[in-house]
């Protein structure tokens, strides 16, 4: 069942909101006894807002396209198995990761259009997102999407340092649209995605990628 996707009417997301009217509020009270942390109060009220912002995106739409899933940096690129939770952890897939820092949009996006098979959570630590470590380690939300081929690619959502939760704005056997919001991390954190091993690469380490625009892969055709 296809469900609109609701969050691309906020461009400051619902999420944001809470945090900042805290920051502002309490800057507000703070201001008739310290007015210089006042001040502070209202930069960390800005810097949430920046943080949750939702802008909308041109998806590409390239035929068999790997797109995305965060803004950030490539921070690896190599071969590993899923996590082990997704029950697709007894085969190598081709895995690209991507950084995210506090500065970066955390909004998520879909790689690919299809049909959500599975989605798991597990609790774990809060290593720094860029470490290898972190993939096996931190807190984790794992999505399998199949495409119309039957073509299945993993998200993982993993929190990072700062990062204490993560937020799913979708459910098991709904479809999505590439491109289309399923997801945020707060506070900065990593995205890695997992597909087949005979996919072409798009992207090297370093490189840096927009969510819903960027391509960092190609699937192999299928026919």
């Amino acid at each position: 069942m296809t469900k609109k996707d609701s969050n691309s009417k906020y461009y400051i997301h619902p999420e944001g909101w809470k945090f900042a009217s805290i920051f502002f509020i309490a800057s507000c009270f703070i201001y008739f006894i310290l007015p210089i942390i006042a001040v502070l109060g209202l930069f960390l009220t800005i810097f949430t807002l920046c943080f949750f912002r939702n802008p909308k995106r041109k998806n590409p739409k390239i035929p068999n396209s790997i797109i995305s899933s965060a803004d950030g940096k490539v921070c690896l690129i190599d071969t590993a198995c899923p996590p082990e939770e997704t029950g697709l952890d007894s085969n190598e897939m081709l895995r690209i990761c991507v950084f995210m820092n506090v500065f970066n949009v955390h909004i998520n996006r879909s790689p690919i259009s299809g049909v959500i098979k599975k989605i798991v959570y597990k609790e774990g630590s809060f290593f720094n997102a860029s470490l290898d470590k972190a993939s096996e380690k931190n807190e984790r939300s794992s999505i399998i999407i199949s495409n119309e081929k039957g073509t299945e690619v993993v998200v993982v959502q993993i929190a990072g340092l700062i990062a204490r939760r993560i937020l799913s704005f979708v459910s098991k056997n709904q479809d999505l649209h590439q491109g289309e919001r399923y997801g945020l991390i707060r506070f900065g954190s990593r995205v890695d995605i997992y597909l087949p091993k005979n996919s072409k690469v798009n992207c090297k380490v370093g490189d840096k990628v927009i969510a819903g625009e960027s391509i960092l892969a190609t699937l192999a055709d299928m026919g």
